[in-house]
């Protein structure tokens, strides 16, 4: 960096789940070698855990749990250099309209940087368009980066925001085949909370793993889970493989287990990975693990699995049964960003130079998101008030204001009932809101 900016630099990281906050953090990690962490979670759905938050174990200097108007006052008056978001598109553009708002005249401001936290194989120009305004907007990959600047010279956006880099919490230890002589062959099906999204189809994938593992004796058959039940992270999960397999007639085989833990850990001792589009994927291909995306569900958008078209990663339960494994192809391994050694390293230095020019600028220019009140007046004016803020971005007087010091025993209790009011809306949406869905389906 410059020597004319100071180090550490202070960043905070907005993140609205689990995920999200491990890919925000790590970025940080990439790309601001020296720095000092605020980390905030947004209020909501899927606002993570604390046993979430120590099987993600990305550590920040303070962390706090806020809501939009909490956290636009607050990044409003402290001094940062770089606010990284890391939220859902629709969370990160009423951000950036809340932060244009509250920097407003300021000739000095931070740094807003935004991405993905894996691959997007959905809803690419809208959760693009979202994001547009940040001044850096990450593609984790040279495939996402050529995508994301068409999309904007598409639709007459400026481009140059897209910075190409690679997905920040890729790494460990190279598979190697003979690291698995002196124990049981270890498969593993990394889950997805949303994919499938019926019960039909997820017992059918349960089922196969666990014959996979009766066929197999000599095999370990490990199913990933992504976290408890009642527990929400990026996406919805409403039908926990922890219900269907403790319903399985005959229960399950002594060689086939659920586990939890970071993935990087289950990795290390993974000779195969199996699923059905999860971003572990990536992590696997990654390490160079025999790795099957599955078609035994169809290859279809809503699945997630075209991604991988060409990876040559697609395979069904029956051909692993029978002793496939999966050759990836080298050129879609390089498209994606998944090459090993001194190249993966290299691939954040773009976006820390990118980071270091623009926090060293004696002034930047104001945000400017591409929807506006003038551009989009029916599509933004709604996002706007579902985050608590009013058509020009600021917050809506019935928000809730930021607590800024003092307050004595009125501010406690008042604390205290919101702390509360927290819990009781969390357990509606994470734990009474599926039930009744579920029966409505009945």
């Amino acid at each position: 960096m410059p020597e004319s900016i100071s180090s550490p630099l202070r960043v905070a990281v907005l993140a609205d789940s689990d995920t999200r906050w491990k890919w925000g953090a790590l970025t940080v990690r990439r790309i601001v070698p020296e720095h000092r962490l605020d980390g905030y979670l947004l209020r909501g759905r899927a606002t993570p855990t604390a046993r979430q938050l120590d099987e993600v174990g990305v550590r920040a200097d303070s962390l706090r749990e806020v809501t939009t108007g909490e956290v636009l006052q607050l990044l409003g008056r402290d001094a940062y250099q770089v606010v990284v978001l890391a939220c859902v598109g629709g969370a990160i553009q009423a951000m950036l309209h809340g932060l244009a708002r509250a920097w407003e005249g300021r000739r000095s401001r931070p740094v807003v940087v935004t991405g993905y936290v894996g691959v997007v194989y959905e809803k690419l120009t809208d959760g693009l368009l979202l994001r547009h305004g940040a001044d850096v907007v990450l593609a984790n990959s040279p495939f996402d980066a050529e995508r994301f600047r068409g999309v904007y010279r598409g639709v007459g956006a400026d481009s140059g925001s897209v910075v190409e880099t690679a997905l920040p919490f890729l790494g460990g230890t190279p598979h190697t085949p003979e690291a698995a002589d002196d124990r049981p062959r270890t498969v593993v099906f990394a889950v997805q909370p949303s994919v499938p999204n019926n019960r039909t189809d997820r017992g059918y994938l349960l089922g196969r793993a666990i014959e996979h593992a009766r066929r197999h004796p000599e095999r370990q058959v490990l199913v990933k889970l992504r976290s408890l039940p009642g527990e929400q992270t990026t996406h919805v999960e409403e039908l926990p493989y922890q219900r269907l397999a403790a319903r399985w007639p005959g229960g399950l085989p002594e060689n086939c287990r659920l586990v939890y833990g970071h993935m990087g850990e289950v990795l290390d001792r993974t000779d195969l990975l199996v699923t059905v589009s999860s971003t572990a994927a990536l992590e696997a291909l990654h390490r160079r693990i025999p790795t099957a995306v599955l078609t035994d569900l169809g290859v279809r958008e809503s699945l997630g699995n075209h991604y991988f078209i060409g990876s040559g990663c697609l395979a069904s339960w029956d051909q692993l049964d029978a002793g496939h494994r999966p050759e990836p192809d080298p050129g879609w391994l390089d498209r994606q960003g998944l090459t090993t050694g001194g190249r993966y390293e290299n691939a954040f230095r773009a976006a820390r130079d990118r980071v270091a020019e623009l926090v060293g600028a004696t002034e930047l220019p104001p945000i400017t998101p591409y929807y506006t009140p003038r551009t989009a007046p029916a599509y933004l004016s709604g996002l706007l008030a579902r985050h608590g803020l009013a058509p020009d971005g600021s917050p809506q007087p019935t928000a809730e204001p930021a607590a800024v010091g003092g307050g004595g025993m009125r501010e406690a209790v008042r604390g205290a009932v919101r702390g509360v009011a927290r819990s009781a809306y969390r357990h509606g949406v994470q734990r009474v809101a599926p039930v009744i869905r579920r029966m409505g389906e009945l």
